[in-house]
Formats: C-alpha cells, structure tokens, sequence
C-alpha cells in the first residue's frame, strides 16, 4: 500500500512539472512515505531525517522536505518536535492529492521551516485515473480498499488509515484497464481486508464477484490480491479460484500467532483451530496453492506453550513465507493501552529466531521439490549482482532466478528449475524449435509444477 502511494504522490508532483532524481543531494523536494506498523519502520524515518540535515549543513543544500504516510497521519505536528527546522510538509494518508500544493507553498516560503500539516481525514478514495507513476514495469498495484474497521489490538492502521471505504467498482475496472493498456499484465488488489469488499456502485458485486469481473479483462494474465482475512474467506471464493486460471495460486493469509488464547487477545476473531481447518479446505480445494502469513512473537501474555502453538501451527500449515515480527507497542492501539509489554526482549528474539530457523528449513524443503520440474515464470527484473542474471515468480509466487537479457522482462518464459535454496530457485529457459514452432524435446518432457501452464 505504502508503495503505490509512493507511485501516485510521484505521478501527483510529475503532474505539476517536477521531475524524479535519485539522489536527494540534487533534489529540490524530498519525500519520505512512512510506515506505522512496525516500530522500526518509524526509527528509520528519524535516521534519514537526521541524513537530510546533516546533508543540508555540509553542502549548503536545503531541500523542501514532505513528510506523507502513517506516521505524519499519527504524529501530525507534533512529528516536527523531535527534528525541528528540516521538515517543511506533514501531510497524511488521506490528504496526498493536496501534496504539490502544499510543497509548492512551501518553497514560495523560504527559511520559515514551521511544518505545513495536512492531516484531515477524507471519504473520499478517488483517484485521478493515469496519474500514477507505476514504479513495477509489468505488475500494477490497485487499491480495492482503504481503511480497516477490524480494530486487532495490536494494529495501527485503523487509526492512521481510517475507517474501511470500498472503492467503487467502476474505478477499480478503470485502473485495471488503465494498468493493461501501459504493458503491465499482472495487478495486484490492495486492501487491509480484501475479501470484505463490497462495491458500492453495485451492492451485489462481493470480493468474489469482483475477481470474476476482472478476470474478464483481455490482456490481463495474472491477478494477485494482499491481503485476505481468515474469517472472511469463503467456499465460494476458493470454488471461483480453482476455475479461474488467471488468479494466481498463492493466498497470504495473516494468522498472526498460533495459540487461540493469543489470538483472543490480539482481537482476531478466529481461533487456531479454524485457521488450520480453513488451510485444510484450501488445501483440498487448491493442491497447488503456496501459502504465506504474518506472525508476531512476544505479543503481551504470550507464554512458552503459546509459542509452542505458533511453532506447531508453523509446522502443521507448511507456510512457503513467513513475515514475522517482535511484537512493539503501536501508538493509539488497544494492547498498547490496555495490556502491559512483558515479554522480555532476549526472549522475543529467541522465538523469533527459532520461529524462522523452522520456516527457512520449511522452505528449503518446499522449493527442493521444484528441481527437475517446469514451472512458467514472469520475468521482472534484472539481478543486481550478475549482469546475466534476471529474476522472477511464477504463480504461487516464488522467485526464479534464469540467466537471459534483459529484453526478457515482462515475458513469460518456460523454466527448468535447476537447485534451490530457501528463498528462491534457479533454473534454465526451456527454448523452443525455430524450425517447428514446437517446443523442444527437453520441455517437451520436463514434468509441469500443477497449476503453471506452459506458454508458446
């Protein structure tokens, strides 16, 4: 989410004729999207802000510095307190149409470094269409959803993105379009919870309806959402899925903690027990679906047996990813409020580091059974280290790295899946005849991973 704010907060300043520069030495505006989620998240915003000042007294640089995202939404004016003089811009997460405006006012008024904050809430969730500088040359974002009404204790985002708005269905299938026409051919649907969506252009149109509609769309080859609630999934979305060969067959599905008496706390509304009897139907109705979720450790109250249960949990649901976290206390948030942080930090890294010492040997014996196999790939990005190296994921989300040119980048090629590792696999592309047309002998016979489909 954070991400495709930062693509249409680029289009927004494009828009009003500035141009993007990769180093803030040279840049006249600067702008930090920030994250509330996580404490870290936030200590990083104060290390470039201190990066920013030490940089405007050792070359007489003084940008016009934006603050945007979770954090100015949080903090408000208050953010300027802990830095003062650098930042000239707060602006939240409902209010980033009105950041040209604010930045152009606050270039016009130099030295006077009294923040200009923007952090009024809007119902608002349009967006110009077109205007957002997609920074993925083959796979958009598109928002379904903003906000959340779930209110888990130990959450920020009811209280720095508002309450749940839907989009409606009609700007979604615009962007979607919008995403096709520029060359991308995969999009993500964004939402806290995008399985609660309900058009509010068509009452009758649910998540499910949604993912058809947009399945429809001509040119458009894969369609990712992020992210699931587990209470909120239903057979008939997971029927459609198995139908609809364009959905890709991977699920993150947030659990956040193993132990049911956790779970109660952190107000999730699902119970251990429901959450690996849904993994099982999902496992039954999408054999070949991967799985990923979130988990915090160290959440107040947590004891040895309820990490036991998120250890078991781990093992049982046979996850492909994992994104764990230490549990910190979140400003505004129930636990934070009501339940004191008494799970000692050695101990939060001990379970965090044996939480993820189990899941990278999960996923090392995950992508192992992808050597010798086939899988169809969609090629993004060059490597960073080899210059003949790109990479890429197939539908259950897995990262290919395949030597090729960089032409290849938006394709899709057949991949013959060659060793593995715990984050990713590397393999060769599986040529094709010029002579016939057909593909060659070697993939010909190279057994295909279920639910990839070879391209000619």
């Amino acid at each position: 989410m954070n991400v495709h704010d930062s693509e249409r907060m680029a289009g927004l300043l494009e828009q009003a004729g500035f141009e993007a520069t990769s180093d803030a030495a040279d840049a006249d505006v600067v702008v930090i999207n920030t994250c509330s989620v996580r404490e870290h998240a936030e200590d990083k915003l104060y290390t470039r802000l201190g990066e920013l000042r030490v940089l405007a007294a050792e070359r007489g640089h003084d940008p016009v510095v934006a603050v945007t995202g979770c954090v100015a939404q949080q903090e408000g004016g208050g953010l300027a307190k802990r830095l003062p003089g650098v930042t000239d811009v707060i602006v939240g997460t409902q209010a980033i149409r009105r950041l040209p405006m604010l930045v152009q006012e606050a270039a016009e008024r130099p030295g006077a470094r009294v923040p200009l904050v923007d952090i009024n809430p809007y119902e608002d969730v349009s967006f110009p269409l077109g205007i957002a500088r997609r920074s993925d040359p083959v796979r958009a974002y598109v928002t379904i959803i903003e906000g959340c009404n779930e209110f888990c204790s130990f959450c920020v985002v009811p209280y720095t993105r508002g309450h749940e708005r839907m989009r409606p269905k009609a700007d979604i299938l615009a962007d979607v379009r919008e995403a096709v026409a520029s060359g991308r051919s995969e999009v993500q649907l964004l939402g806290q919870i995008v399985n609660h969506y309900q058009a509010p252009d068509d009452p009758s149109c649910s998540f499910t309806d949604l993912v058809e509609t947009i399945h429809q769309i001509e040119g458009l080859r894969r369609i990712r959402f992020a992210s699931p609630h587990p209470r909120h999934f239903s057979t008939r979305f997971l029927q459609a899925m198995k139908t609809l060969p364009k959905v890709c067959r991977h699920l993150h599905m947030p659990v956040q903690s193993g132990s049911t008496r956790v779970l109660q706390a952190m107000r999730r509304r699902h119970t251990r027990e429901h959450y690996l009897e849904l993994v099982a139907e999902i496992r039954e109705t999408l054999p070949d679906v991967a799985l990923s979720t979130d988990m915090i450790v160290g959440f107040p109250g947590e004891t040895d047996a309820d990490f036991d249960d998120t250890m078991s949990l781990v093992e049982r649901a046979q996850f492909h990813n994992i994104f764990s976290f230490k549990y910190s206390p979140r400003p505004n948030a129930l636990a934070s409020k009501r339940m004191p942080d008494d799970v000692p930090e050695p101990v939060k890294t001990e379970r965090i580091v044996a939480l993820q010492a189990l899941q990278r040997t999960i996923q090392t014996s995950l992508n192992a059974q992808l050597v010798g196999q086939t899988v169809e790939v969609l090629v993004d990005t060059a490597s960073r280290r080899r210059d003949t190296e790109l990479s890429g994921r197939t539908s259950q989300n897995i990262v290919v790295n395949v030597p090729g040119p960089v032409e290849t980048i938006g394709q899709y090629v057949p991949v013959r899946v060659e060793r593995s590792s715990a984050y990713s696999v590397w393999g060769r592309r599986i040529e094709h005849d010029p002579r016939s047309g057909a593909a060659s002998a070697e993939r010909e016979q190279a057994p295909v991973l279920p639910g990839e489909r070879h391209v000619d």
